[in-house]
């Protein structure tokens, strides 16, 4: 499986915010530093998340991101979701009917993964990282 750098930087801004900040405005700046990434291209990825409802901007001196949601209810399938969209990691490219036993295969297997992801909740990671720091 291989997934954007995008989600990478996502999963690891969520991170961030539910185990530091669940409830300050974090600014796309210190987010951006953190991951050594450029603020401007971390925006459009935020950008993502308030669509999809994780996080919340407030704007103004004291402004930035905070979650929108309980951190206990934010999977990474949520933020993968988010980033990635939803649609089947798997297109068959032979031209055949919608029958295809490999695409039955990858499908189920995709499915598996996703209701994993679903299951895993990003502050259980949030835990482990306060610990160690």
């Amino acid at each position: 499986m291989k997934y954007s750098k995008a989600t990478n930087y996502a999963l690891h801004t969520m991170l961030f915010l539910v185990a530091f900040a669940p409830d300050k405005p974090v600014g796309v700046q210190q987010l951006a530093e953190r991951q050594g990434v450029s603020p401007t291209y971390l925006s459009k990825i935020l950008t993502k998340l308030v669509k999809a409802g994780l996080v919340e901007s407030a704007s103004g001196a004291n402004g930035g991101y905070r979650l929108r949601r309980r951190k206990e209810e934010i999977s990474f399938l949520d933020i993968i979701h988010a980033i990635e969209g939803t649609a089947s990691l798997f297109d068959c490219t032979v031209n055949h009917s919608s029958e295809c036993l490999i695409q039955q295969e990858m499908v189920k297997a995709e499915g598996q993964m996703e209701e994993y992801l679903r299951s895993k909740m990003i502050y259980e990671l949030a835990g482990k990282l306060t610990e160690s720091h």
